[in-house]
């Protein structure tokens, strides 16, 4: 492969001439594919004794693994649509698993497309805690729904907004902030050449103005005493270290932390004017098995304090009467939230998810289903977002039986007497004691209700 010059000379001031010829070897190396388990619905050990794909331990992920894609096609399996696990490359699961998350912590993943890292962040808010996730460009940002419905994440808001108006509307409100920067893209040249075209296109000095910008806004987002976390997927010290260097001489109060846990694969990061920015890594892929990366994790100063947006979104403690028989078989607490009609989608918003008003929405809170004339159509989102027992009557296949199979493709299914148990009308259908969609039980025969822009194919 012929990487540009510019580059080329930029990496070797970076790593010096030896390690920069480690590096280059690394391109006749295999790209390396990773699996994270999804720890909100299934922990790492239990996902371990039920799983057939061969795998091997991502050292600096707690819940990262390496699986080889001659060999097996994770996609493919059926705890993949259980929202069991999620497919991201070593490399980038890095930033998310590095941004400590507490209980009831506000959670804006800034730039959240295609949604590996939100999804991950999504399974660590807890019960009190609400992520808004946000990509400008709406067809991307349909994308990173899906992702985070089918991983089960319910306490959250998706918007496909500028940046800019989430700073009017959320001003010093977030503890966390992730911001995955749009970035020139040299840690991926290994694994996708095609980048070396845009690079061509858009260089460094394409995307560190729009970084700025971003850092900006996240930093006027971010509350007294929150952490915002910055990452790309490039080396460029321009668009790395000199960014962080830049939002540091701008504001004071924000201080670089130490990434923990560390790891011995970590290189530090470079001085920047005379400013030690060592606390600052950088992932090559000549030290660790993955793709180039850069995570910097700040702080604001000062006291933590709760606020709310000027202007919230309307909603109501009151069920629509077609939607109240069905909720009432499924064990949530309703009254911990409100719910919001949007023409005949309904949604239920817990307490602590804050959706101002004045965005453009993609979800507000958790999906439930579509009210209609004197009917209820649950959601997929909520099939995935529910555990088995919290659904008055399930159907449960078990892992191998090629009905799962059948069922992710939208097929009719056949039920023995003894499986149905005398049920009679939806049902929540799991692999296991894991959901996967809804269906409608009636003498043995399932009518398919699994949502068909989700159907394997």
């Amino acid at each position: 492969m012929t990487l540009p010059e510019a580059f080329e000379q930029e990496m070797k001031q970076l790593l010096g001439e030896e390690e920069y010829e480690a590096y280059r070897k690394t391109f006749d190396e295999a790209v390396h594919r990773g699996l994270r388990v999804n720890n909100g619905k299934i922990s790492t050990e239990e996902f371990l004794r039920r799983t057939d794909i061969p795998l091997k331990k991502v050292p600096w992920i707690p819940n990262g693994f390496y699986y080889d894609e001659e060999s097996c096609n994770p996609a493919k399996d059926a705890d993949y649509y259980a929202g069991l696990y999620y497919l991201q490359e070593p490399s980038a699961m890095t930033p998310a698993s590095r941004l400590p998350i507490e209980p009831d912590d506000r959670v804006l993943d800034l730039c959240a497309a295609p949604g590996g890292k939100a999804t991950e962040l999504g399974s660590r808010i807890g019960e009190g805690g609400m992520l808004l996730a946000n990509d400008i460009s709406n067809s991307r940002a349909k994308a990173l729904l899906r992702n985070l419905e089918i991983q089960g994440v319910g306490r959250l808001l998706v918007t496909s907004e500028d940046p800019e108006k989430l700073v009017t509307l959320y001003p010093a409100f977030f503890d966390k902030i992730l911001l995955d920067a749009p970035c020139s893209g040299e840690g991926m040249f290994r694994k996708e050449s095609s980048m070396l075209r845009y690079y061509s296109e858009n260089g460094p000095e394409h995307y560190v103005p729009i970084q700025k910008k971003l850092i900006e806004q996240a930093y006027q987002m971010l509350a007294e005493g929150g952490e915002l976390l910055y990452s790309t997927c490039t080396f460029s010290v321009k668009e790395n270290e000199e960014v962080i260097a830049g939002l540091l001489d701008a504001h004071p109060d924000m201080e670089v932390q130490e990434i923990t846990p560390g790891y011995e694969g970590f290189a530090p990061g470079v001085s920047v004017n005379g400013r030690d920015l060592s606390r600052c890594v950088h992932i090559f892929p000549q030290r660790m098995e993955g793709e180039g990366h850069f995570v910097a994790l700040l702080k604001k100063q000062g006291e933590s304090r709760k606020r709310q947006p000027s202007r919230l979104l309307e909603t109501t403690k009151k069920l629509p009467k077609e939607a109240e028989e069905f909720l009432a078989g499924v064990r949530m607490d309703w009254k911990n939230g409100s719910f919001a009609l949007v023409k005949d989608q309904l949604y239920f918003l817990p307490e602590g998810v804050c959706a101002a008003k004045g965005l453009r929405y993609l979800r507000t809170g958790l999906s439930l289903g579509t009210v209609k004339k004197n009917r209820f159509e649950p959601s997929q989102a909520l099939a995935a977002y529910l555990k088995k027992e919290e659904y008055v009557s399930c159907l449960t296949i078990p892992k191998g039986d090629d009905r799962v199979m059948r069922y992710l493709k939208g097929e009719t299914l056949s039920f023995s007497e003894e499986e149905c148990q005398g049920k009679k009308g939806w049902v929540l259908v799991c692999l296991d004691d894991f959901p996967l969609g809804w269906g409608k039980i009636n003498n043995g025969t399932l009518k398919n209700k699994y949502y068909a822009g989700w159907r394997m194919v």
